[in-house]
């Protein structure tokens, strides 16, 4: 019979413990504390009372915790004296059929690691999808966190302590996370699409109107007929995916969300595509259930937001506000072909741009699920996010030129280096962009066009990203990078060009749509954490035609983004899910 709520709110605080054993590996001690916390409402309630018993409890017990649980095809595996939960978990993952080599590589990653960090490496085997990590998948982890530093690998020891709890728990409940594995599976079918030269390589990446971007939409487009069943699906003008789910009131305004299904060169598989699959996966519960909202859901998947292929960023999302320029059509990608081929060669109608902007009157307005792409969630071990701004932002491209000269002959108080003085500007930027709070910079590109080991660089090409969560310190920080630039050029007698490729407004949320996020996660039992984004965001092109606001996810692996190592749970985003029906729900109730 599986575990109830009921039944763990009305236990006493021994039956309470008893029926969580094996939860955490011999720490009974955290369930006990845990009944303090009741009534639970939730699951997720349950999970994160768990996870802060656990935060609460101090380093010393925490380290203990750690202790208690056994090496990866360790000692206790070959003694067979593992728990029942740690025989299932590693036997799922393979562990018990090691060839002996992968035995042998295995307890010399387990001595290596108890030498540096002294603890035992903890690692949920059944991995984010709760299917099972193969054995190359972690010997891979074991390899990589081994490079971490103590402090940084204990507290990922802990949240991986916390996702085996989490599946432990469903199997105590009998409740797996059924949309959360949808919207896992999905991504995980989408990605088996990349551009050629990365697809060979195992890596993902789905550039603007590239055959591997074709198939991306095509796939969207069959999911949402077939899988989830919108009652309208379409690719529009400039390639985005739009599926809509008719509301009980057709002159109802809509509510529109999405988010892009382009990535940047070697990514990851949860940027941008979560905010298509998380509203999927609403509509195919809906169309399950047999229910409609008293509005129509227009969900987008963007065909374009990452600046890749081009320069032009935001192609799907402002083609919706209006904001497509013409003269976009006429750059050219690093192969020299232009947009207006691209969209050609594609079968788009660039004559049907323009009739793509939204009456902003026709729609409530705009939310977006996303991916936080940074590490503040998975710090505080929460699942869910609400999002108070998308910071403004700035991209250009520059070139500093000096003069090539002999790296041997050359004094030093005569060269011209065009890469020196833009690693000046590096630090500078760096600097000044931390002097101020919620202002960042990035310099992501640096190229010596044709160096050589010998030659003092003439020329050096860089980029330019600076964000800050209002125009105004955005703006003021640039002013005084651009001034640097000079300073610094007349100084080493070089000069530089630049051009400003993106210019994005800061895009403060709504503060009613906010709150509609907010009372989500909070039906959910979890508390509400709100932080900024210092990522672009379709959301911010949208918000200059309607209100706006987002839900961020968890991602792991300290929350890295555009990297292959970006990754979330079925759990976390079932919880997604779950927080964006309520929502929808929400909303049904204004309109009654």
């Amino acid at each position: 019979m599986p575990l109830t709520l009921e039944h763990l709110n009305a236990a006493s605080t021994a039956e309470f413990t008893a029926l969580l054993e094996g939860t955490y590996e011999h720490s009974p001690w955290i369930a006990e504390r845990a009944a303090m916390r009741r009534p639970l409402r939730t699951l997720a309630q349950l999970k994160h009372a768990l996870v802060q018993v656990v935060r609460e409890a101090g380093a010393d017990a925490q380290r203990t915790l750690i202790r208690a649980h056994p090496e990866l095809a360790g000692k206790a595996m070959v003694s067979r004296t593992l728990t029942a939960e740690s025989t299932h978990e590693q036997g799922k993952a393979g562990l018990t059929d090691c060839t002996p080599d992968e035995f042998a590589r295995l307890q010399r990653l387990n001595a290596d690691y108890h030498a540096k960090f002294g603890f035992p490496f903890i690692l949920a085997v059944r991995g984010p999808r709760g299917l099972g990590l193969t054995r190359a998948e972690i010997i891979a982890s074991f390899e990589r966190r081994l490079e971490h530093p103590v402090d940084v690998e204990l507290q990922e020891c802990l949240r991986q302590i916390h996702r085996i709890a989490e599946l432990r728990l469903d199997d105590k409940f009998g409740h797996p996370p059924a949309l959360g594995n949808q919207v896992w599976d999905w991504a995980e079918v989408l990605a088996q699409h990349s551009d050629p030269g990365f697809a060979e390589q195992g890596q993902l990446t789905v550039t603007y109107l590239t055959d591997a971007h074709r198939a991306c939409a095509r796939q969207l487009v069959q999911w949402m007929r077939e899988d989830c069943g919108f009652d309208q699906v379409h690719i529009d003008a400039v390639g985005n995916v739009v599926g809509l789910y008719e509301g009980s009131d057709p002159a109802a305004p809509r509510l529109l969300t999405g988010s892009h299904y382009d990535t940047v060169r070697n990514g990851g598989k949860y940027d941008g595509r979560l905010g298509i699959f998380v509203p999927m996966a609403c509509v195919a519960e809906l169309k399950r259930t047999g229910r409609r909202m008293p509005f129509g859901l227009e969900v987008v998947g963007f065909a374009e937001e990452e600046g890749q292929r081009f320069k032009a960023a935001f192609l799907g999302s402002g083609a919706l506000t209006g904001h497509f320029e013409a003269a976009w059509l006429d750059q050219q990608d690093a192969a020299g072909v232009t947009m207006r081929a691209a969209m050609a060669h594609a079968g788009l109608d660039i004559a049907g741009i323009p009739a793509l902007a939204r009456d902003a009157a026709r729609y409530r307005g705009f939310v977006e699920v996303h991916i936080e792409q940074g590490p503040v969630l998975n710090e505080l071990d929460l699942p869910l996010g609400v999002v108070t701004s998308i910071n403004g932002s700035v991209r250009l491209l520059g070139e500093v030129i000096g003069m090539a000269s002999h790296a041997g002959t050359t004094p030093m108080d005569r060269r011209r280096d065009a890469a020196a003085a833009v690693a000046e500007l590096m630090l500078y930027l760096e600097k000044r962009a931390a002097s101020v709070p919620h202002v960042v910079g990035t310099v992501g590109q640096l190229e010596v066009p044709d160096g050589s080991v010998n030659v003092v660089p003439g020329r050096c090409r860089f980029s330019l990203d600076i964000r800050a969560t209002t125009d105004a310190a955005r703006d003021a920080c640039i002013a005084d990078v651009l001034a640097e630039l000079q300073r610094i050029g007349a100084r080493r007698g070089v000069h530089h060009r630049l051009e400003e490729t993106m210019r994005v407004a800061a895009a403060p949320s709504a503060p009613a749509w906010q709150q509609r996020w907010e009372a989500a996660v909070a039906a959910l039992g979890l508390p509400v954490h709100h932080l900024p984004s210092g990522a672009g965001h379709d959301a911010m092109k949208l918000h200059e035609r309607m209100p706006q606001a987002m839900l961020f996810v968890r991602g792991l692996n300290a929350g890295i983004s555009h990297n292959p190592l970006e990754s979330i749970t079925n759990h976390d985003a079932e919880l997604a899910v779950q927080a964006f029906l309520h929502l929808l729900d929400g909303l049904a109730e204004e309109a009654r």
